[in-house]
């Protein structure tokens, strides 16, 4: 698969309208030429990025909650955050920043989990996630983001798997850190027993 040529399935853009330009992401249609020659319109949404970290503390995820307006629902997430211009270099840094501002808490030590595209049939945002479980409260966090109103709780494992049972916490980032949090669950009980 590693030498798969994907050079033939490219689709050429033949022109390109704007649609929007918002301070978060830019919508554009293309006209597209397809590999059989045919064209076809494609509908893109181009994002900065996102940035996530999955903080534990005392054997429990802090998840903050807040409204989620294109979902009409409350929904708890792992802190997140878009990347500003200029953070797509160093996306980790923008992850403890996000985590200071919606937790009060610093992460020393980060292990990157993924990066991964959420929808790449439309969407050029990638989200890169971490995971940390060595940190300290903050004496005088950075603020919030203006407008940002979140509810902040701690949950063990099990807990956020039935939230995920649930539709309490219902997004990609933090589903995925989970199942990474699980998975260094299932890996210390393999070296504990060994």
């Amino acid at each position: 698969m590693l030498n798969f040529d994907d050079k033939k399935f490219e689709e050429k853009t033949l022109t390109r309208d704007e649609i929007f330009q918002g301070k978060i992401f830019h919508v554009v249609r293309d006209t597209v030429s397809l590999p059989g020659g045919t064209e076809s319109f494609r509908e893109l949404v181009f994002h900065n990025g996102g940035t996530a970290i999955a903080p534990v503390h005392n054997n429990k995820m802090i998840l903050v909650g807040q409204y989620r307006k294109a979902l009409e629902k409350f929904i708890f997430e792992i802190p997140a955050g878009k990347l500003e211009i200029g953070e797509e270099k160093d996306p980790k840094a923008a992850a403890l920043r996000e985590l200071e501002e919606e937790t009060g808490y610093r992460a020393e030590n980060l292990t990157e989990i993924t990066a991964f595209y959420g929808t790449p049939g439309f969407s050029s945002e990638k989200t890169y996630v971490y995971f940390s479980s060595d940190l300290t409260k903050v004496e005088h966090p950075r603020p919030a983001d203006d407008g940002e109103f979140l509810e902040q709780i701690e949950v063990t494992l099990s807990e956020a798997k039935r939230m995920i049972e649930l539709e309490q916490i219902a997004d990609a980032k933090t589903i995925m850190a989970i199942w990474y949090w699980e998975m260094q669950h299932f890996k210390k009980e393999v070296e504990d027993n060994a």
